[in-house]
């Protein structure tokens, strides 16, 4: 199972380089990731109606191709096949027009339980959102 979701690099996004932030990287991604799960029915909504969702416990970036203003690129989004328990994997990719990778993001996220500020194991409605 895969996502992809496409982005305009916009002015907002650069550096004074004049390609896209450091710290955009992680927005960009970030971004991917909430229209991923609020497309699969589990959005802020559900998270903040259940008190329970997704947070990310260590990121793993890399930065291979620079990205300009108003190149249009795609955001991957493959979760890991070993995931295991409260914790699981992703890997995103941000890829130019050309296929080229621009970046590449694996991040491990648990599920956490915002009235106990634990984290939890995975509920149905999560589970869910990966099929």
């Amino acid at each position: 199972m895969s996502f992809t979701y496409e982005i305009i690099i916009k002015e907002h996004h650069l550096d004074t380089f004049g390609h896209v932030n450091n710290a955009v990287y992680l927005q960009l991604f970030e971004e991917a990731r909430w229209q991923f799960i609020t497309s699969k029915g589990y959005g802020l909504n559900e998270v903040l109606k259940n008190k329970k969702g997704p947070v990310i416990l260590e990121a793993h970036i890399k930065f291979l191709k620079e990205l300009k203003l108003r190149e249009k690129i795609q955001i991957t989004f493959v979760p890991s096949e070993n995931s295991k328990g409260k914790i699981t994997k992703i890997c995103q990719k941000m890829l130019k027009a050309n296929g080229d990778v621009a970046s590449e993001l694996i991040v491990t996220i648990g599920f956490f339980d915002l009235a106990e500020r634990k984290l939890i194991s995975p509920t149905p409605e999560w589970l869910k959102i990966y099929n």
